[in-house]
């Protein structure tokens, strides 16, 4: 398995075509912190959307139900095998690990 970071000049077009390909797929999301522990948010459940608003310095994880907001991310890396994506960890400002598990892994590699 590769980790591969994404650059944040490329959040906002790689969510954007990740997205793409990744609607109505399920998806587990899993938030981790020394403070909280390990908690699953959302149990395979259909996927909408990931958005990145640089503006705001929002990520968006849109499921079906809930708009999962990760605040001023500051690293993005996906798990990459066999040139297919399995999951992402975002790490956000609070050092809150946020992992999103795909149930079918996405034939998309991260940019270069």
């Amino acid at each position: 398995m590769t980790v591969a970071k994404i650059d944040k000049s490329e959040w906002q077009s790689y969510f954007d075509r990740v997205s793409k390909e990744l609607e109505g797929k399920s998806v587990e999301i899993d938030v981790e912190a020394l403070s909280l522990g390990s908690q699953v948010e959302q149990e395979w459940i259909p996927l909408l959307g990931l958005t990145y608003e640089p503006r705001d310095d929002i990520l968006s994880v849109m499921v079906e139900g809930l708009n999962h907001l990760i605040r001023a991310p500051r690293t993005v890396f996906v798990d990459i095998e066999l040139g297919q994506v399995s999951s992402m960890e975002v790490v956000d400002g609070e050092d809150y690990r946020h992992i999103l598990k795909l149930s079918d892994p996405l034939r998309l590699t991260a940019p270069h």
